[in-house]
């Protein structure tokens, strides 16, 4: 409670909330409702839409939500993009990505910023993410460390029932962009989110160059966010097999030193290559094996800071 206090009264640094927006106006028109309940009143919401069939200005503007501006980028679906020409439109001292398909509660903003105040090393804090389908399913407590061999990262507490085993204030191994906060300094230094991934393992490459640049990720459980669709999916689209596939292997190429990356290519080719082309084979998904090859043949053809999306 102190520290909260603390927060209120000497230092009310401004956050600059940062949503996207594609098609989803009623979703993000539920999003922005929820914001009403936010009791830090220093913040401004920045809504960025990528480009919608519809213009979602007068919903927006009918919704009189608080502390709200519209952007209109003519670039549809790029969310990195989008997430980084809204950051240079913010006056925030602090920056937190969420997705419009959450729920805020009340005490968010206060919670995740009060570890800042004690901790100079801390570059970025995460929430605790919980179904809002399901109030009592844990959605993200943070992220174990990304396997160099296999190139995956596991979530911490994704499906299980809340029985606050996952309420201990933690350093984790990575932030999750649906809802984290940075320092505004810590993106000045380490850079912007990468867009060549245009969608999955960008938040990964970004974790990695702020734990490279010796900052730290804090999850804190007190920081509560309900999202509306889960993390974790079970199933994949030919589109999906194309982006995880592309990025997991972009990611190992920015992020691995060259025996890494060696020991990682041995695995994907000798066990995921091979697994994946044999069961997407018995489904008859030939889909799902044209973007897998298709992923794998960007990987060779670009080079890896390239600004490519597709």
């Amino acid at each position: 409670m102190q520290q909260k206090n603390y927060i209120a009264i000497k230092a009310r640094p401004l956050v600059s909330v940062i949503t996207l927006n594609w098609n989803q106006t009623p979703q993000t028109c539920q999003f922005l409702e929820s914001t009403r309940k936010l009791k830090y009143e220093n913040y401004e919401v920045l809504v960025c839409d990528l480009g919608s069939a519809v213009d979602p200005g007068p919903a927006i503007f009918r919704g009189n939500f608080p502390n709200t501006r519209l952007l209109k980028m003519d670039n549809a679906g790029r969310t990195a993009g989008g997430i980084n020409w809204a950051m240079k439109q913010a006056k925030g001292d602090f920056i937190l990505f969420i997705n419009n398909h959450t729920e805020v509660t009340e005490t968010l903003l206060e919670d995740l910023l009060s570890p800042f105040l004690t901790d100079s090393i801390l570059g970025v804090t995460c929430p605790k993410i919980r179904s809002y389908h399901q109030k009592d399913i844990i959605e993200f407590a943070g992220y174990k460390p990304l396997n160099m061999v296999t190139g995956k990262s596991r979530l911490i507490g994704n499906n299980k029932r809340d029985r606050g085993q996952y309420d201990k204030l933690a350093y984790t191994h990575g932030a999750y962009t649906g809802a984290m906060m940075l320092r505004k300094t810590v993106i000045e230094n380490v850079g912007m989110l990468p867009q060549n991934f245009f969608v999955y393992f960008d938040d990964a490459d970004l974790s990695a160059r702020v734990i490279k640049k010796g900052y730290k990720i804090l999850y804190q459980p007190k920081a509560l966010v309900y999202s509306k669709t889960a993390l974790k999916s079970s199933g994949k689209t030919a589109m999906q097999v194309y982006y995880t596939t592309r990025n997991r292997i972009l990611y190992m190429r920015r992020n691995s030193n060259l025996f890494q990356f060696f020991v990682f290519a041995m695995f994907f080719t000798l066990i995921v290559l091979p697994f994946n082309l044999l069961r997407f084979g018995i489904a008859r998904k030939s889909g799902h094996i044209i973007a897998l090859v298709k992923a794998i043949m960007w990987n060779i053809k670009t080079k890896k800071n390239a600004n490519r999306y597709n």
